[in-house]
């Protein structure tokens, strides 16, 4: 095992095992806990950047279906990181000092130890703060919209929550593969977002219940091919997607719990296909597919088709975790948030 020397006793964001079923975000504290020791061939990594997402809410409270099976109180909080690997196996393709970022539960702490496979090189050019928003987002939208959705050049795609840290990057994807991105979101700011990263087309659907309405203006009356939806909105899709249509479901974050149904009937006169896609499933029953999507996404950023989202705000500290869930919950985010540690490895 090759290593760096690390501190004994590090910091990380703990969700306390309390009684009461739902969990508020000010329960949540930094804690100390002694260096994690890898095993089974993981790899080290000291973190520098640590990406938030709406599922770290969902855990935070106690509200993911996760909750209830392996991941109970208390625990590490955080999914997604970027950092400087510390110590690997001498057979790892990773050596101490190489750049990398990656995904694990525990992300939001000082170190971590994970499995090789849950690892990447950074992309070049890209800093720290940049790569912790991608592992978390960058596959989800892609393996729904490409290895699912089919999504093909000159098909028209309705992207929802089209500036969020999964929306910005379906955006950029679907441009890549040359389709035509109909973009959503609740705010002319957020769509302006969704503009920079390549959007065609934008509707407001803020206090619009009609905004499928806008969306059939923009293709003539026949709907798009495809629709994803990391939202809850697939009802109101069916009215604006074409026959024989696709929608991707990948998430429910404007739900706020309450599941939306579907009448099935409305589904069959549209002869609509409509695909879940979940990516921490897919990858532990398909690996090959994730490194497929993995390398699909690798050409894009080497080729200048995908660049980070970072939301512009000074996140530092695991101090600072809370502020920014908070503020992911209050919709004040767009592209990805991300916290930067306070570590004298943060300035490399």
């Amino acid at each position: 095992m090759l290593r760096w020397n690390s501190p004994p006793v590090l910091k990380f964001v703990e969700v306390p095992n309390l009684t009461h079923a739902s969990q508020d975000l000010d329960d949540i504290k930094v804690s100390e806990v002694p260096q994690p020791q890898a095993k089974n061939g993981e790899v080290n990594v000291q973190i520098v950047a640590a990406g938030v997402n709406f599922v770290d809410l969902l855990y935070a409270q106690g509200k993911h279906q996760n909750n209830r099976s392996f991941v109970r109180p208390p625990f590490i909080l955080g999914l997604e990181f970027a950092g400087i690997v510390i110590a690997a196996p001498s057979s790892s393709q990773y050596l101490p000092g190489d750049r990398v970022f990656g995904s694990g539960l525990g992300s939001y702490a000082e170190q971590i130890a994970v499995k090789e496979s849950s690892l990447h090189h950074m992309p070049k050019n890209w800093d720290f703060r940049d790569a912790a928003g991608l592992a978390a987002t960058a596959p989800v939208s892609y393996g729904a919209l490409i290895t699912r959705g089919r999504l093909q050049r000159g098909e028209t795609v309705l992207i929802h929550a089209s500036a969020g840290g999964l929306g910005s990057m379906a955006v950029q994807i679907s441009k890549a593969v040359g389709a035509r991105v109909i973009a959503t979101a609740g705010s002319q700011a957020k769509l302006d977002i969704a503009k920079s990263y390549g959007a065609d087309e934008c509707v407001n659907y803020s206090n619009n219940p009609d905004w499928w309405k806008e969306v059939l203006g923009f293709t003539n009356g026949v709907g798009v091919d495809v629709v994803y939806d990391p939202v809850g909105l697939v009802d109101k899709s069916l009215k604006c997607v074409k026959q024989k249509g696709r929608i991707i479901v990948v998430g429910f974050a404007g739900t706020e719990g309450n599941i939306e149904r579907i009448a099935t009937n409305r589904v069959l006169l549209r002869q609509a296909q409509i695909i879940g896609y979940r990516f921490g499933m897919s990858d532990r029953i398909d690996p090959g597919e994730t490194a497929a999507n993995w390398g699909g996404l690798k050409v894009m950023w080497e080729t200048g088709l995908l660049r980070p989202t970072v939301f512009d705000c000074n996140y530092r500290g695991l101090e600072s975790v809370t502020t920014a869930m908070k503020d992911l919950q209050a919709r004040k985010i767009w592209g990805k948030a991300v916290v930067l540690l306070e570590s004298e490895r943060s300035r490399l």
